[in-house]
């Protein structure tokens, strides 16, 4: 198969191109290498595909439809994975308008090339902030998704509207997945994880949000990959309109306290905690039921927290700049 993988040089789209070179197919990655976060992480996770034949880059912004069309259009792309958005609830305050062009003009623009290319299927990554305030726990896909608390998690939501009236329009298959907090080696910049342990390392305070009060359902880069694969290779089949919704999480909240606790003992530092209220657009706690992605993808998470954040600080260390 030839697929075209948007974000290709972002964080979870390198390690999921990087999974499909491996297993043999062809890649055609798409990624306009916005400064969101450092275009230097973004260039050094497309260095390990330099080499391989089996993948082509393209610079480009995907909400320059035509280009888009016109880049890829020699590929003979047979499936999508579409993983490339305007990332980050916080910025979302500062610059709604990145996310009005990356995430809807740019779905949008996605959904168009997928129709005109008859794909055998599209995957594309929604986020658990389209639960918003919702309440219930764990957050379950057939639960409300329509009180955001941010603009980012309802561009989500949006995406996942489009892709439906797409399906139910032109036949065209789709599987839209929930991400909750994916973090790892060579990861955001922007998340906590990486902003502590720079702060951490530089002897500077941290701010904590809601005083501590706060659970992520943290889920390592490794157990997505296995997910979007998962996903990709098992297209919707049968009666009906052909789009479905998974959450891909690892069904385990885990306090922000007993992350920072994991990082001071992996760097072996002591964490100077400022904790200030709740910030805007951000939500208390998540947590991914996985009843259905572990019933028809065989989704099955490994990696524990702490686990993952050794790995991390591990890379971390041997990193001759930070990148950020």
């Amino acid at each position: 198969m030839t697929i075209l993988v948007t974000g290709c040089a972002g964080f979870i789209g390198s390690y999921v191109t990087r999974a499909l070179l491996s297993r043999g197919e062809t890649v055609i990655g798409v990624d306009n290498l916005n400064d969101y976060y450092s275009p230097a992480l973004k260039r050094a996770r497309l260095q390990q595909f330099e080499n391989d034949k089996a993948f082509q880059f393209h610079e480009i912004d995907i909400a320059d439809h035509e280009l888009l069309r016109e880049q890829t259009k020699p590929a003979k792309i047979t499936s999508i994975i579409h993983l490339a958005a305007q990332a980050g609830v916080r910025y979302s305050l500062k610059d709604p308008f990145a996310y009005s062009r990356s995430n809807l003009q740019g779905h949008l623009a996605i959904l168009e090339l997928a129709r005109h290319l008859s794909v055998r299927h599209l995957v594309y990554a929604s986020s658990s902030s389209v639960y918003g305030a919702n309440e219930a726990v764990p957050f379950k896909e057939t639960h409300a998704c329509d009180n955001p608390v941010s603009l980012y998690g309802a561009t989500k939501k949006s995406n996942e509207l489009m892709s439906a009236s797409y399906a139910r329009l032109y036949a065209l298959p789709q599987t839209g997945l929930r991400f909750f907090t994916v973090y790892g080696p060579m990861g955001r910049p922007d998340m906590a994880y990486w902003i502590f342990t720079e702060k951490m390392l530089r002897g500077e305070p941290i701010e904590v949000f809601n005083h501590g009060r706060m659970g992520r359902d943290f889920t390592y880069i490794d157990d997505i990959v296995d997910g979007v694969l998962a996903a990709h290779d098992r297209p919707p089949v049968g009666d009906g309109v052909p789009h479905r919704i998974y959450n891909l999480g690892n069904d385990r909240p885990e306090a922000l306290l007993a992350l920072i606790e994991l990082l001071e003992k992996e760097l072996g530092l002591k964490a100077q905690k400022t904790l200030v209220g709740m910030q805007r657009g951000d939500v208390e706690r998540t947590w991914a039921d996985i009843t259905l992605a572990r019933r028809d993808l065989g989704f099955q998470p490994k990696i524990t927290l702490a686990e993952g954040i050794s790995r991390f600080v591990a890379w971390r260390r041997g990193l001759a700049a930070p990148f950020v």
